[in-house]
């Protein structure tokens, strides 16, 4: 993933909409990215056990959690879908608004992202993906790296970024933005 297609042309999410099934893509501020082959057997499990682990969390409250290929519609301002310009797919996500979901996924920022990291894909959500969700206002956003296992997280601060919180993917680490949801690490596969 990250490899911007090599058309000068601004797509939206109606050309998103229009487009090959089986071509999955993101686009950026209208730059389409086309997704990375099908992830490795380690991303898969991790973000299963993450998935897993706040979905059971989150049982019973009203924030729901989702996990990728779902689509996020991120708008600037009131633009209707088809104009909107920005549409990515997180490894994980919760969203405690239901009014941001509908058939189609979710429109606008999620509560929380999580992105887990691999080489074909490190470069676009440490630098596109972060930019995109800082201005979308998701307020906070993880980045998992399984094989160094270490965990970047960021989290919005007068609507901008702040310094991100480095740590060891090891012990129980909170969700800041989710009362009571907690990842352990030990569960993780190594």
């Amino acid at each position: 993933m990250g490899h911007a297609q090599q058309h000068s042309e601004h797509y939206t999410y109606a050309d998103y909409l229009a487009g090959p099934e089986d071509v999955r893509y993101e686009l950026i501020d209208g730059v389409a990215y086309a997704m990375a082959p099908a992830p490795t057997r380690i991303h898969q499990r991790v973000v299963g056990e993450l998935f897993r682990q706040v979905a059971n969390a989150l049982q019973g409250k009203p924030c729901q959690s989702f996990v990728a290929p779902f689509d996020v519609r991120l708008p600037r301002a009131g633009e209707a879908d088809e104009a909107v310009d920005t549409v990515v797919q997180p490894d994980v996500l919760v969203v405690c608004d239901p009014a941001k979901v509908d058939e189609r996924g979710v429109r606008g920022a999620p509560d929380w992202v999580a992105e887990v990291l691999s080489p074909a894909t490190a470069g676009h959500d440490q630098i596109t993906k972060l930019a995109a969700y800082e201005q979308a206002g998701v307020p906070e956003y993880w980045l998992l790296h399984p094989t160094d296992r270490v965990l970047t997280v960021y989290r919005l601060e007068a609507g901008r970024y702040g310094r991100p919180e480095i740590r060891e993917m090891q012990g129980a680490v909170p969700i800041g933005v989710l009362a009571d949801v907690t990842i352990d690490f030990a569960l993780f596969p190594e």
